[in-house]
């Protein structure tokens, strides 16, 4: 058997994730931004959530941890780094630890910079990681808490996954990306046909995630702060760290 992944919309433009082992019965909630829109998507699936798996400490993450622990006795795991701000944690994991979904184990991957504590789960059986806000499709989260070269260091452990890994991240930004991708990357023919196919499925009413890591690796700019041709185009020739700090500085006031 394999995992299911059920994904919906929550809040004003999060996802949330429900992700089942049929072979155990156990649920996890992948972050938990909307208690209710949960605990009721798990009903309507049929579901009992089990456990609780924060990527970060931001509310709209980790908000509803105790209601749904409450209602459920969900175990809430949360990391390490971002502990003291997430509320009834009953285990705190860092890089290299493991969490378990029946049968199916995920790795946990350090992703700070968008916060100094934040983790990335990694299920290698299944080829999901769930990323929470440290990269988009054709983005990446903003830098609130760490430096450049701790943020560039964590999407380099993403990109070093297997290129067939599906990313499912937290929110749906990825239109707004795609606008920001095409200023920073304009000669990019992947790109530039990604970003045609992300406008027609917006349009349609779509979700634009999971993103499949092959195809962020070719055109998220963020992802190719080490490509030459990038590092050129925005004057940090063989400097990947600075490169990516001039996209993400750009990034953030980019209308």
């Amino acid at each position: 058997m394999t995992l299911v992944v059920h994904q919906f919309a929550c809040l004003s433009d999060n996802y949330g994730y429900l992700v089942h082992d049929p072979a155990s019965g156990e649920t996890v909630a992948i972050d938990t931004p909307d208690a209710d829109a949960y605990l009721a998507e798990a009903e309507k699936q049929g579901w009992q959530i089990t456990q609780i798996w924060n990527t970060h400490w931001h509310p709209d993450h980790a908000g509803g941890n105790e209601a749904i622990k409450t209602q459920t006795g969900a175990i809430v795991v949360a990391p390490e780094g971002d502990a003291a701000r997430i509320a009834a944690i009953d285990r705190t994991v860092v890089a290299g630890d493991t969490v378990a979904l029946g049968e199916f184990a995920a790795t946990v991957i350090d992703v700070g910079g968008h916060t100094m504590g934040h983790n990335a789960y990694y299920l290698a059986d299944a080829s999901i990681a769930f990323v929470g806000d440290s990269l988009f499709a054709l983005g990446c989260g903003r830098m609130f808490e760490g430096t450049a070269p701790q943020f560039w260091a964590s999407l380099q452990r993403l990109k070093a996954l297997p290129p067939a890994t599906l990313l499912y991240c937290a929110h749906e930004y990825t239109a707004g990306n795609a606008r920001f991708a095409l200023h920073a990357d304009p000669d990019n023919a992947a790109l530039v046909a990604y970003a045609a196919e992300i406008a027609d499925r917006r349009a349609n009413g779509l979700p634009t995630v999971p993103a499949l890591l092959e195809r962020e690796l070719a055109t998220n700019p963020f992802l190719r702060a080490d490509d030459p041709a990038m590092e050129a185009r925005w004057g940090h020739d063989g400097d990947a760290v600075a490169t990516f700090a001039a996209l993400r500085s750009a990034k953030d006031s980019f209308r």
